[in-house]
């Protein structure tokens, strides 16, 4: 993984959030879109925010807003609402386990991430996204920063 500029799209199963569809891996038909970010160092953001803490990563929160009620995960508030330290190390091995993460490096990020979320419309995505997806995802963003 580089630790320079780009985007990376997060792959799921089409069993793990059935209610939230998205396209089709290009090479890999087992694995639908879930989530485009975009990074200044993808090594750092995916290594050390994502696959670590909730606090840095919207789609940890995302996650674990989505699997509130069915997984139990428990949050506290610091400066903002994050997973309690076991629900952290949990969270990780759920998306080591179910998802799959890709990248393209780019030197500018940021003046292509709306095309991208247009174009694609991963269902995790709500800035630049819309559709029926948009409604659940939202839900389960507020249930996690409502739920410490």
């Amino acid at each position: 993984m580089p630790a320079s500029s780009g985007l990376y799209p997060w792959w799921a199963p089409p069993a793990v959030f059935e209610g939230l569809p998205g396209p089709a891996h290009p090479h890999t038909a087992d694995f639908r879109l879930l989530y485009v970010g975009i990074a200044a160092n993808l090594r750092r953001r995916i290594l050390r925010d994502h696959l670590r803490r909730s606090g840095r990563s919207t789609l940890r929160r995302t996650l674990a807003g989505l699997m509130l009620d069915t997984d139990g995960y428990q949050t506290h508030r610091t400066d903002r609402v994050v997973l309690v330290p076991g629900d952290e190390v949990r969270l990780t091995a759920w998306m080591q386990t179910h998802l799959l993460v890709s990248w393209c490096p780019h030197p500018a990020p940021r003046d292509v991430e709306a095309a991208v979320i247009e174009r694609w419309a991963p269902p995790l995505n709500v800035t630049h996204a819309s559709g029926p997806a948009r409604d659940i995802v939202a839900a389960a963003r507020h249930a996690y920063n409502t739920s410490a």
